[in-house]
């Protein structure tokens, strides 16, 4: 029986060392980083989602510069037709541009709020595809954490190595083609 002890744990000795130096020397054990703003910027799919947006932003400002052009040649006509009217018909048609005036401007500053949410809701949409990507590409890869740099100071020195940005940024766009 103490013939078999003896290899058993000189085995499991030899097995916990080799396990705590491969832990130590893998990746789940290194700093890594990724530029968040170079990620952004080179993933594709936020050219695609920027282009829509950008699309739908210039048809709803090409409706917003119609009804504009609109109330303007309406002024115009008015003040043309002012000196034959009378001055009823003067206050009722100023009512009447100033109301058109109150609604263009409600509606303009509706289109922008409008502009501004779907900008937000765009850029969370390929914030949090980022986010999954990077969340199993560090599982599959072992990193225990990954560090987001940002430029403003988040991270001040790293070694080159320790920079993942452009492997994920490549892995990251592969991932959107295979969709």
């Amino acid at each position: 029986m103490n013939k078999f002890i003896l290899p058993v744990v000189l085995i499991t000795l030899l097995f916990s060392v080799f396990s705590f130096i491969y832990s130590n020397s893998s990746n789940s054990s290194q700093l890594v980083y990724i530029d968040v703003n170079k990620l952004m910027a080179g993933y594709e799919r936020t050219a695609i989602e920027r282009a829509k947006f950008e699309k739908k932003a210039i048809t709803l400002q090409a409706n917003v510069d119609s009804l504009i052009a609109n109330w303007q040649n309406e002024l115009k006509t008015y003040e043309k037709e002012r000196a034959t009217m009378s001055k009823k018909e003067i206050t009722l048609k100023q009512e009447l541009l100033s109301n058109k005036q109150n609604q263009m401007n409600n509606y303009q500053q509706a289109i922008q709020k409008q502009l501004q949410d779907e900008d937000q809701k765009m850029t969370q949409t390929v914030i949090n595809d980022i986010n999954d990507f990077v969340k199993s590409y560090g599982k599959e890869k072992g990193y225990r954490v990954i560090l987001g740099a940002t430029g403003n100071g988040s991270i001040m020195y790293a070694e080159n190595g320790a920079d993942l940005t452009e492997e994920v940024l490549e892995q990251l766009n592969a991932s959107l083609h295979a969709k």
